[in-house]
């Protein structure tokens, strides 16, 4: 299959001009600017992007829209609403649910997806509904099988960490499933427990994530309980290698910026502003040499475009400064960022050998229409939505065209 691409985001600040993209099977065989459409093309106007990433996802939160806005409260409220709703949730329930989510998500050009599970009523059951939902939807998965072991709910728990293990070595990957391990947070996982899920993501070399520092009470009832603070806990437990990914990052000290400089951060703005959680140092981690991505979380509303360039413009309220991250840099997070957090490495770009995914988004919309093509890239970040996008690709195959489910 070829494709012809008027504009193509091959990295830089730019987007390059006539791209042939030539696939073969689900892969990327060849990419080439400044090209003529050959007779046998499929042409795509516009902007053509790299598949977009979600790095972190509770898909069952999706519920809460509308539930949990009203009011007032924190984080600690929040949560016991959304352990109400978690109560009710059924295996056979999860199916739909998850699928309508990443329905939403495949519409808005994400077309990976890490999804944080820690919906464990029933054993595997759970797992296996939100397998086969992305599945049903098209879409890549990355299913972060989450150790629980206190606190929360009964149904979020396993019996302690080797039980975890066991049950997660049940689950089998396949072409479009990667399956990962994830800590929960200190709060759920004792030091002792994060190492056994450390030592199993590492024997195996798969993607670990944990929630980080999320909330100023987390830090003090770690540092009491440990001497130490949420980042340092997983440090000394074998987390930090370059396939951990911290989510949310939020209240950080210098000595956590440091530790993280050699693991990946997750940012959710969307989630992070709902839940009152904070601001988190994006361009500290970033130059301290971290590499970013990005989550829509609760769900709050799926828009990776907006999750992108909120990384940026959250930190300007912060900071004070604009241009803390430049367009490329953000494209870069929801893209290959991702992809490379959730056990894909070489996805998330227009690049031969790379997984056949991308967006392709219109130009001429009212959003933005005008856009001048040394513009596109800029443009599409701080300004595009889900409603700009034209057409999804996941694996060599369309998943979105000319605005349907196909």
């Amino acid at each position: 299959m070829n494709l012809w691409c008027e504009l193509a985001w091959l990295g830089g600040d730019e987007p390059a001009r006539g791209v042939l993209l030539t696939i073969d099977g689900d892969t990327f065989s060849a990419v080439a600017a400044d090209s003529d459409p050959p007779p046998d093309a499929e042409r795509l106007a516009g902007l053509t992007i790299p598949g977009l990433a979600n790095a972190h996802s509770h898909a069952f939160q999706r519920e809460l829209r509308g539930r949990t806005h009203g009011g007032t409260g924190s984080f600690w409220t929040w949560r016991e609403q959304m352990y109400e709703l978690a109560e009710t949730i059924t295996p056979d329930g999860y199916l739909p649910l998850a699928r309508a989510t990443f329905n939403e998500m495949a519409l808005a050009g994400i077309t990976v997806v890490g999804e944080f599970h820690y919906l464990h009523r029933g054993g595997n059951a759970m797992a296996e509904a939100v397998i086969e939902a992305a599945a049903q939807v098209g879409i890549r998965l990355t299913l972060l099988d989450t150790c629980y072991l206190r606190g929360g709910l009964e149904s979020f728990r396993d019996a302690d960490a080797s039980a975890w293990a066991a049950r997660v070595d049940e689950l089998r990957e396949s072409s479009m499933l990667r399956i990962g391990a994830a800590i929960h947070s200190v709060r759920a996982v004792d030091a002792v427990s994060a190492r056994v899920v450390a030592n199993w993501a590492n024997a195996r070399q798969a993607p670990l994530h944990a929630h980080v520092s999320e909330q100023p009470a987390e830090n003090e009832a770690c540092l009491e309980e440990n001497s130490a603070t949420p980042t340092e806990t997983l440090a000394a437990a074998g987390a930090l290698t370059k396939r951990f990914t911290a989510v949310h990052a939020t209240h950080l000290t210098d000595a956590d910026v440091a530790l993280l400089g050699g693991a990946r951060v997750c940012l959710c703005p969307t989630t992070e502003r709902d839940l009152a959680d904070g601001i988190g140092p994006a361009r500290r981690l970033r130059e301290a040499g971290a590499a970013l991505c990005m989550g829509s979380d609760s769900q709050a509303f799926i828009d990776p475009f907006e999750e992108a360039r909120a990384i940026e413009l959250d930190e300007r309220l912060a900071t004070g400064v604009r241009g803390n991250h430049t367009p490329a840099q953000l494209l870069e997070a929801a893209t290959a960022g991702g992809y490379e957090s959730l056990g894909w490495p070489g996805g998330g770009r227009l690049a031969p050998g790379a997984p056949a995914d991308l967006v392709n988004v219109s130009l001429d919309t009212i959003t933005l229409a005008g856009t001048r093509p040394q513009d596109a890239i800029a443009a599409t970040v701080f300004a595009a939505g889900p409603r700009d996008v034209n057409r999804v690709m996941v694996a060599g195959r369309w998943l979105r065209t000319e605005g349907t489910d196909s």
